[in-house]
């Protein structure tokens, strides 16, 4: 998912959320007084959390199953002219590499379920405290 996308998506949660609470034009508010107010995460954090959380889940199933099977999986050949070059698990690995980890200690990480929501928590909160 791109940043565009992930623009997009937050972009229409919040006029939602200004909707529901019934905030109009000539009334501003920021979005974090808004998420305060709602009592709700950005986008961009709900995104990140759901996809630590899938992945901590595929990492735990049992090394034959096709969801884990298709996230080790590499296709022969090249891509055709136009399509992107990083993948989803590429993508996961740079943020991975930016936060300091390597693939084989989330893999480990993963396997207890208490130290993967602590992580989950941790790589959510350094991306929030940069705001």
């Amino acid at each position: 998912m791109t940043d565009k996308d992930i623009n997009r998506l937050s972009s229409f949660h919040n006029t939602c959320l200004r909707k529901i609470m019934k905030i109009f034009w000539p009334n501003k508010i920021s979005n974090k007084d808004l998420h305060e107010m709602t009592n709700t995460k950005d986008m961009e954090t709900l995104l990140i959390q759901k996809i630590w959380r899938w992945l901590g889940h595929v990492i735990r199933k049992p090394s034959d199953d096709m969801t884990k099977v298709a996230l080790r999986w590499t296709p022969e050949g090249k891509r055709k002219r136009g399509r992107h070059k990083t993948t989803w698990r590429r993508t996961v690995e740079n943020k991975l590499k930016e936060r300091g980890y390597t693939w084989g200690t989330v893999e480990r990480t993963a396997n207890n379920r208490e130290e993967w929501r602590k992580l989950v928590l941790a790589l959510c909160t350094i991306r929030h405290s940069k705001d």
